[in-house]
Formats: C-alpha cells, structure tokens, sequence
C-alpha cells in the first residue's frame, strides 16, 4: 500500500492519496491537483477514486478538477443534493488491489459527513486508518453550529453518536486522519500533530472523556466559532459544482501605468509583504495581508468580482499566493506590479506609509494620549487577558464593524505579533481612516516586556 498526506498550508488542510495495484483513490482534494497527479504518476498509479468526507465550507474542492484530469469518479454521502459525483451509503466498499474502504455515515459537523475506514487485506481485517473529515480531529472534535441555532443540540447528539457509536469502537490501533490540522477554523482548538490514533485520543482528547452525551452536548453547543463570509460561496460551489480551470492561471505582469489606471477602476491591491516592508512604503489604498496568511484572511477582506492584483518584493513570489487565491475560489485573481515594489517607487509613483509603534511606546503613552486602543486577537485570547483600556474586535470582523472604530481618534491596533494589526491597519487606511498605528510585537512583545494584563 502507498500513502501520503498532502498539507495545504495556512488553510491547515488535509488531504490523503492512497494507491495500491496501481490505482489511486484521493481523499479531499485541494483545487490546485498538480501534485495528485504528478505523485501518482511517481508510483506508476492512476487516480481512480475520489472521495469527499463532506461539503467543505473553507476551501473549494478539487473534485471536479481532479476527475476533469484523470476521469476518476466522485463520492460523497447521500444526505445533500450535489449536483455532481455519486452518492454513497452506510458500509458501501470499494477496493484498490489489497485495499478496502469502507463508508461509515458520521453526521453532526454536517449531516451528510462521511468517514471511510481502511484496511490492508493482505495485513489484516482490523481497522489500520480512518479518514474522519472534520468529525474529529487530534485534541478536538468537528464544529456544529453551520444549520443555526435552533439545529445546535440536534448536531451534537448528531456528532456524538458517530464519534463514540461508530469511531471510537473500531480499535485503539486505528490511526485517525482527519481533514484538519492545527490553525483551522474548523475546530477550536486542534492540536499540532498530523496523526493521532484511536487509543491516544480516548486517553487524552477531553471532549472525549465527557462522562455523558448530554455532557457533550451542552459543551458542543456552547462553542463559539468565527464564520468567514466567503464560506456561503464555498458552500455553494462546492454543492454545485466550482469551473473548472484546467490549470493554474497566468498572472500577468503589470506596469505601475497599468497598475494606476486598474486601481481607478476599481482594482482590489493586496500587498503580500511583510508588515516592517509595507509600513515603511506601499501603494495608497492597498491591503497588506503578509504572503503566509493570504490563505486564513483573505476571505475576510477581498471580494469575488474587483480583479485583484498583487505586489511583493520582487515579482517572483507569488505562486504560494495565487494557489491560496484559487483554493478560496478568487478566480478574478489578475495578475502582479511587474518587478514588485521596487518598481512603484523607482517610478517616481506616489508611496504611502504605516506609522508603527513598538510596546515601549504603547506601554509609553498608554494614558496620557487619547486614542482607540483595539486588539484584533481572537476572543479567547481576549479572554487571556488584554492591554488595560483596549477594545476588542476580531481582526476578520472588522469590515463589518466600522461604525464601532471613531474616525476622530487615532486608532493604534495590536494583535498576536504585530502581522494582523497591520492586516487591520492597511484596510482603516483603506477606508478612510488617516491616523491609524500598528504595534510591532504587539501582545507577545507586551508580555516579553514584563507589561501587566487584565482579565474581566
């Protein structure tokens, strides 16, 4: 048997490439299938199988791309109405050479959630692997709150029947692969480790030593997650169906002249740069999101209809960029400033800055001045503790929260390090706001320092 994960970073996506008797079958593929494909070929397999746990909400699936390409067939569970694949049922069995998985219905993060158990015939009849989507992770179980509400209590029982009637009982041996890694909004608080098993989880998952269902459910249901717009458009593609692209696009190098004239028009321009880089000069009215985090913040702040062009250093960095675009369904990603941002100011072209603070700064003037103070971390980091006198909104809620940011204070944000502050400040400046600080450091810098916290 031939294995690989396949990690799609800042998006903390997992996808698994099984192969046997030269047959593939692919679990959760990414949009951008080059490597599926170019690793098959590698172990002499063809692609032949493709498997969703569910319909992701984070990402566009590679799916349909992935069968355009290699004419394998699409499965996914019979509880939603795609518009493509064919659905599958409870104990439904497919085999690739000495390999057979198996379809386990596992409903509560979705009701249509499937996970597919595996096992090597030629080893044993016992559960080697389970590919568990995003009903359980390493250290967490899925999120339930995607139906409202009112469905919470039904799609925790939901969850906890699949977990503990249907996962949990195939054997402490069985390696457990979800769909997620650590960072992804798909889970609260998943830990940093690829694999995890059976047995390690009921020994160290607390969710997992809850003593009753109802237990279980009264703490699923208390959860809080943060939900991206650009989540209904994944939800949607991915039922109906995203284009297909064929391949990745082309950027087209643009020239600051160009560069100018879209932007007047209306151009989305996303900085990819660091925050000292794009403080210290950047285009007017541009977005910094630094290059790792284009994948995690760039749903929160970019639209589907504005083209959007990118700037970084040089003009060569930008593959990682444009393929976390694609997986996020920009599609009106156009091109790059030729030669990066040299090449604005070298064209005399007209250069904003960032002012930027350091702790001994804040902590300088954190009383005598008269600002808004606005820590962008996420609530339970709030929760923590914070910098006497701050306001806190989540950095991905801000577009929607304007009107609780004065326009007639200087507005200085903090966050984790200092890179979703300036996130933050690029998109105030973006909207008018004209004095507007980034804290280098910001919180870790904060506590490095000795500077004291307060809880409520």
């Amino acid at each position: 048997m031939i294995f690989k994960l396949i990690k799609s970073e800042g998006l903390a996506h997992h996808s698994y490439i099984i192969g046997a008797n030269g047959q593939a079958a692919v679990v959760d593929p990414r949009r951008d299938i080059d490597l599926y494909i170019r690793f098959a070929e590698s172990k002499g397999l063809k692609v032949t199988h493709i498997f969703e746990t569910h319909r992701n909400e984070d990402y566009i699936i590679g799916s349909l791309e992935l069968a355009y390409a290699t004419g394998a067939e699409i499965y996914h569970g019979k509880n939603l109405d795609f518009a493509y694949g064919t659905p599958v049922s409870d104990k439904d069995k497919f085999t690739i050479g000495s390999v057979e998985l198996e379809v386990l219905e596992t409903p509560g993060h979705t009701l249509e959630s499937i996970s597919l158990t595996l096992r090597d015939l030629k080893v044993s009849k016992e559960v080697q692997m389970i590919f568990s989507g995003d009903v359980i992770f390493a250290g967490e179980t899925g999120r339930i709150d995607f139906y409202g509400i009112d469905k919470r209590p039904e799609m925790a029982g939901l969850l906890y029947d699949s977990i503990f009637n249907k996962i949990l009982p195939l054997g402490d041996q069985a390696v457990l692969c979800p769909a997620h890694g650590a960072g992804s909004v798909c889970g609260a608080d998943i830990r940093e480790q690829d694999f995890t098993t059976i047995g390690y989880e009921k020994k160290t998952n607390p969710q997992l030593k809850l003593k009753s269902r109802e237990d279980f459910v009264s703490l699923k249901i208390k959860e809080e997650h943060y939900t991206p717009p650009y989540f209904k458009k994944m939800e949607d593609h991915n039922q109906k169906g995203a284009p297909i692209l064929g391949r990745l696009p082309h950027l087209k190098p643009i020239s600051p002249k160009n560069l100018k004239e879209m932007m007047n028009s209306g151009s989305q321009i996303l900085d990819v740069r660091k925050p000292t880089s794009y403080a210290g000069g950047h285009i007017e009215g541009s977005l910094n999101i630094w290059e790792d985090g284009v994948a995690a913040f760039a749903g929160w702040f970019l639209n589907y209809e504005k083209p959007i062009i990118l700037v970084d250093d040089d003009g060569n960095g930008i593959d990682q960029v444009r393929n976390s675009l694609i997986r996020l369904g920009f599609d009106n990603l156009y091109g790059f400033l030729a030669n990066g941002f040299p090449n604005w100011y070298l064209n005399a072209e007209k250069m904003g800055t960032l002012r930027l603070w350091t702790v001994k700064q804040l902590k300088k003037h954190q009383f005598d001045i008269d600002f808004f103070l606005l820590d962008v971390r996420k609530i339970n980091d709030w929760i923590e503790g914070y910098i006497e006198g701050a306001h806190h909104i989540y950095i991905g809620e801000v577009p929607g929260k304007l009107s609780e940011i004065p326009r007639d204070t200087p507005v200085v944000v903090y966050c984790d390090s200092g890179y979703k502050s300036t996130v933050v400040s690029s998109f105030l400046k973006k909207n008018g706001y004209t004095d507007v600080v980034s804290v280098l450091g910001s919180m870790t810098a904060w506590k490095k320092a000795g500077y004291p916290v307060v809880k409520d």
